[in-house]
């Protein structure tokens, strides 16, 4: 057994959850197996191990995961794309904020919200597809591709590898479409890092904010939200600095990152730009 595979051996679920949540309030211990181990040791790996490939057959043993996933209707309104070459995927880290580790990983992931199947298949049998330009479906489209790709996540992890979500593909969406080939409403809703993180790098569990600000019981409330979430900055603060990130909370950097529309990197054209690629959006 590996330092790592022995390490992870030894954690005991208080141990994961008391990780997870920066040991602000975390739940008790409740039923343990190892999927949920798994689920609970997430974290985003952006440093890979760029000349080892994944085990054979893994790709398409993540993409078996992906298809297992809940879907509306059974419409599977979803696509992805693998992509391997290292010009391509340099191209494609170029249009996501120019991030090396789309690079570095063996395999980039880009999960398509994809409406232009069912165009094609009712265009195949002669029926106008009333229902397609409407916003419930391109919504309906982006679940659907979520949900699969966190199946993808979850096998992949289980597996040893590890993952980085790109939410940075959607900055220059008409781009990444061209350089995909995609046909008119197909969207790259994000991309998904995947490889063998690098052992040398230190990375740790993130805490997130604790169960009382997201769970809701019977209705929605939030009677102390406002010290729940100080009490968040505080802990991952704290994770910041100790991964080197500086003082970075939550606050901050949800103010940053929603309260201006620089934030948004270029982003809040996306509607313009969907329509143009033929999502109606009504």
């Amino acid at each position: 057994m590996s330092a790592t595979a022995a390490a992870a051996a030894a954690e005991t679920l208080a141990d994961l959850l008391s990780a997870r949540y920066g040991a602000v309030d975390p739940p008790p211990p409740g039923p343990d197996n190892a999927v949920i181990r798994t689920l609970l040791r997430h974290r985003s790996v952006r440093s890979f191990l760029p000349d080892r490939p994944l085990p054979p057959g893994a790709l398409e043993t993540l993409i078996a995961a992906a298809s297992s996933a809940s879907t509306s209707s059974n419409l599977q309104a979803w696509s992805v794309v693998a992509v391997e070459e290292p010009e391509r995927k340099a191209r494609l880290s170029v249009l996501a904020a120019n991030q090396k580790f789309i690079r570095d990983a063996p395999l980039f992931l880009v999960w398509i919200a994809d409406l232009s199947r069912l165009e094609r298949l009712g265009r195949a049998w002669g029926k106008e597809m009333e229902g397609l330009p409407y916003l419930e479906s391109f919504v309906l489209a982006l679940v659907d591709a979520a949900l699969a790709a966190q199946n993808a996540v979850v096998a992949a992890e289980s597996l040893g590898l590890g993952c980085v979500y790109v939410g940075a593909i959607r900055n220059r969406p008409a781009e990444v479409a061209a350089e995909l080939r995609l046909p008119p409403n197909a969207m790259a809703a994000f991309g998904l890092a995947v490889g063998w993180p690098d052992p040398l790098v230190r990375t740790e569990i993130k805490p997130r904010l604790p169960q009382r600000v997201v769970l809701h019981r019977e209705t929605y409330g939030a009677p102390a939200e406002s010290e729940d979430i100080a009490r968040y900055d505080a802990a991952l603060a704290e994770f910041s600095r100790r991964n080197g990130l500086g003082d970075s909370a939550w606050t901050p950097r949800v103010l940053e990152r929603i309260g201006t529309l620089a934030g948004l990197a270029g982003r809040h054209r996306l509607r313009e730009v969907l329509i143009a690629m033929g999502f109606g959006l009504r």
